[in-house]
């Protein structure tokens, strides 16, 4: 296959049974569109992160980018920071995003400290890590496995380091999460998607995609350990935090 990127047209025709979305080969070649298209903010917070690593990024300190995909999160990195300033561990289920990203960090950032693996975010043995990036792969995860996750990442963070969580987000409120999904499908729509693309894709994405509150993020990180979180940024239904482990914080386990 080759490395170009195309429209997003997967959910464009009819079908008689949508199966459960995946990141396979098909995804992997319009992901760039699909991702511009589908998540409001993207290229914000994106933009972003090299701001926040920046100021918060202890000098030459190790960054994961877990569920990183295409790598954009090490690419906004590596636009702002120089090749000594950080090494970057990329970490993906799919087989093809790995492999995608580990061509486009080569041929884009080869004076920098990159590498992408592909793996199991829930299972893999962390190293010390100045920041960890986790763009809109939570939801992914089913919602009894997140705790889990949240502390490993909590554990892995040196002390002084920051966790930045981008994720869709439901509103407790029915009334407001309903006004929230519509304006949400109003953005799709004028961004080119027809209404059986986005009734498709919903049905493709139920189960597979489990979103949280932001209360409740709030208060799983809380839990984890991390002294203060915000929410530093939101668009209808997508949002991002950021939160901060104390330089003398310990875990809840050994405080």
């Amino acid at each position: 296959m080759s490395d170009a990127s195309y429209r997003d047209a997967i959910f464009s025709t009819p079908l008689d049974r949508v199966a459960r979305f995946s990141f396979d080969e098909k995804v992997v070649a319009c992901f760039p569109d699909m991702i511009r298209r589908s998540v409001p903010g993207y290229g914000q917070i994106l933009g972003m992160l090299g701001l926040i690593a920046a100021r918060h990024l202890r000098h030459g300190a190790h960054v994961y980018d877990l569920g990183c995909s295409l790598g954009a999160a090490g690419l906004a990195l590596a636009g702002t920071l120089p090749p000594s300033a950080f090494r970057y561990t990329g970490v993906d289920l799919s087989p093809a995003m790995v492999t995608r990203a580990q061509k486009t960090l080569a041929a884009e950032c080869p004076d920098h400290a990159m590498e992408v693996h592909e793996g199991d975010i829930r299972t893999l043995a962390y190293d010390p890590a100045g920041m960890i990036v986790l763009n809109f792969t939570l939801q992914f995860l089913a919602p009894e496995e997140r705790d889990a996750v949240i502390d490993q990442l909590f554990q892995a963070l040196e002390p002084g380091g920051v966790l930045v969580l981008s994720e869709k987000i439901k509103a407790a409120d029915e009334q407001e999460n309903a006004w929230l999904v519509e304006r949400y499908h109003d953005f799709k729509r004028a961004n080119g998607y027809s209404d059986m693309e986005i009734s498709q894709k919903r049905t493709a994405l139920e189960n597979v995609l489990v979103p949280d509150t932001l209360a409740g993020h709030h208060e799983r990180l809380t839990r984890a350990g991390f002294s203060r979180a915000h929410t530093w940024y939101q668009f209808l239904n997508f949002a991002s935090l950021i939160a901060f482990k104390d330089a003398d914080a310990l875990a809840p386990q050994e405080a």
